[in-house]
């Protein structure tokens, strides 16, 4: 297991818009950005009325995951989108796409992150996905949220798939059984604290690469 703390991130500021940046493999001292196909984590706190302008992506699979506030979505696809911390939404990017983000006042400050992941091959076409969870939160579970194939709501183009849990004070957990064994695990706090075996803590922001160990 490796730690990979806040001081690793890249911290960028304008104005109303402040993010953390995350590339795991850099956090692990390796040649490749990312893991696998883990290529780079934002963590954003954005103040409402805040427009992230139309910009490109290509052959990513970004999914948002809002924490706090409500944005409206716009794309090259057609699509104009409400997404909040019950409605996700995955940008698979293919072979172009262009996306534009407006925190909106009603929801408050916007608390999110955006997963890039590798898809398999390049040039695929161009998509948008939004699922509607019944609750924000999932309980001391393990929920699917993103991944290859069924049971995921969200689907992504490559062999990663991510869970989310709300672990309340007091309660343990392992992790999730994968679909593919031996497949490395990135642990993400997105907020809180958290002790791992017993001799191991990490706090917001920071991650806990997973190999081979069971948590």
């Amino acid at each position: 297991m490796q730690i990979i703390s806040n001081q690793q991130k890249i911290v960028k500021k304008n104005g109303g818009f402040g993010i953390e940046i995350l590339f795991p493999g850099k956090g692990m001292g390796s040649e490749d950005s990312g893991i696998g196909t883990i290529g780079r984590i934002d963590q954003a706190t954005v103040t409402p009325g805040t427009l992230v302008s139309m910009h490109p992506h290509k052959d990513d699979e970004i999914l948002t995951y809002i924490r706090s506030g409500v944005v409206e979505h716009k794309d090259t696809e057609g699509n104009i989108e409400i997404i909040t911390n019950k409605r996700l939404m995955m940008m698979n990017a293919g072979t172009q796409f262009q996306h534009e983000e407006l925190v909106l006042q009603e929801g408050g400050v916007l608390s999110a992150l955006q997963i890039f992941i590798r898809p398999e091959i390049g040039g695929l076409i161009p998509k948008v996905q939004f699922y509607d969870f019944p609750e924000a939160i999932s309980r001391n579970e393990w929920r699917e949220v993103a991944g290859k194939d069924d049971p995921f709501p969200l689907q992504i183009r490559s062999n990663t798939w991510i869970y989310d849990i709300r672990l309340e004070q007091g309660k343990q957990q392992s992790l999730p059984v994968l679909p593919l064994k031996d497949a490395t695990c990135l642990v993400y706090l997105f907020d809180g604290l958290l002790a791992i075996n017993e001799n191991i803590n990490i706090q917001k922001g920071e991650s806990l690469v997973v190999e081979d160990e069971i948590i």
